[in-house]
């Protein structure tokens, strides 16, 4: 190999790892700033929770009946409910007969691990991570149900963009008919997202819209369907009944679809966001919960309520306005934000290299 053949393989080879290391330390920072939006999104809970509990347990104080009914308090009023929070005082005071605690100091821990073993973790937490597939599964069809005002088409249009930019093609289908500008803002949003849409006229069927949706998908070759639905149906047809029959209607073109459905509930709504998951998972089979706004609520709690509830996890939860506030719901991350003022970078950190191919 000739000197200047040399040269410019030596910087061919400095300009690929260059890049290969800033695309590394690009991806880290966007991990960072993702742990610090769900801490940001969490600083109401947070104060109306855990600030509450470090107030009540400073070093010093004795364990006694008084203080444990003053931790209920704190954890029914932050929207854990009356059930979770038997369990988890259950727990905590198994916890202090078997090591014979004394000082209300321990039990902030004891309290957060408690809160840790009651939550969730999905088996498709990767897949939701990296917006990824089953191959066996195209399209992959996901229908996103839940009351009007949850924040459904907000959500859609955020899913529809993160699988876009995970490099899937995505087919959105508006099929809740029956709300006067439903259309126009999921419309809104598909563009913001970049995704195309289907749609009807107003008050058109929506077994229908999800029929020609999937159908167009397959002929597209898209990979991810998001179907629209309503809140609530304005004719006599029953709302549960009408996401039967669009279940239905859209296995005659995929045998298995949906192959999920997301509940969307809103945090801010407390307790209530639960009763919403009851109805709604009698009349269909839902695989994953959505909980939206937990950015403007001191109730995300519910979150904790609604794991020990169910045994359907957490898929994703929103925690600002932002496209990349929808993140996918990871316990341990989750825990730790609601209970920590600092976040601990640790494992974004960006490993120094002294032998940087730079100063080669």
């Amino acid at each position: 190999m000739g000197f200047f053949n040399k040269i410019k393989k030596k910087v061919q080879d400095t300009a690929s790892k260059t890049s290969e290391k800033m695309s590394a330390v690009a991806e880290k920072t966007k991990k960072v700033l993702k742990i610090e939006r769900l801490r940001e999104g969490l600083t109401k809970t947070r104060k109306n929770f855990s600030d509450r509990l470090k107030g009540l347990l400073s070093a010093g104080r004795k364990i006694d009946a008084a203080l444990i009914d003053e931790i209920e308090e704190v954890l029914i009023t932050s929207d854990i409910g009356v059930k979770t929070t038997t369990r988890i005082i259950d727990g905590v005071k198994s916890r202090v007969r078997k090591g014979q605690h004394q000082d209300a100091g321990v039990l902030y821990d004891m309290i957060k691990e408690e809160i840790r073993n009651i939550l969730v973790t999905s088996p498709s937490v990767e897949a939701d991570k990296a917006y990824t597939t089953n191959p066996e599964d195209v399209p992959h069809v996901i229908m996103v149900v839940g009351v009007n005002g949850v924040g459904k088409t907000t959500t859609i249009g955020k899913l529809a963009r993160n699988y876009r930019e995970a490099g899937k093609q995505v087919l959105i289908g508006a099929a809740d008919t029956f709300r006067a500008a439903a259309n126009e803002q999921l419309e809104v949003w598909a563009q913001r997202a970049e995704v195309d849409i289907i749609k009807q006229h107003h008050g058109a069927d929506p077994a229908s819209v999800a029929f020609d949706t999937v159908k167009s998908a397959i002929s597209r070759d898209a990979e991810v369907v998001i179907i629209d639905t309503a809140g609530r149906l304005h004719n006599k047809v029953g709302l549960m009944g009408e996401l039967e029959k669009m279940s239905r209607v859209m296995q005659k073109q995929r045998e298995n679809a949906p192959h999920d459905t997301f509940l969307v509930l809103d945090a801010t709504t407390g307790q209530n966001a639960i009763q919403q998951a009851k109805e709604f998972m009698k009349a269909t089979p839902v695989t994953g919960l959505i909980l939206t706004k937990l950015d403007g609520t001191a109730k995300g709690g519910v979150v904790i309520a609604i794991a020990a509830e169910f045994s359907i996890p957490v898929r994703y939860i929103g925690v600002g306005e932002k496209i990349e506030d929808l993140q996918p719901f990871e316990p341990e991350k989750f825990v730790n934000a609601l209970f920590e003022d600092k976040m601990d970078y640790e494992e974004v950190e960006v490993p120094v290299d002294e032998d940087d191919a730079i100063n080669e």
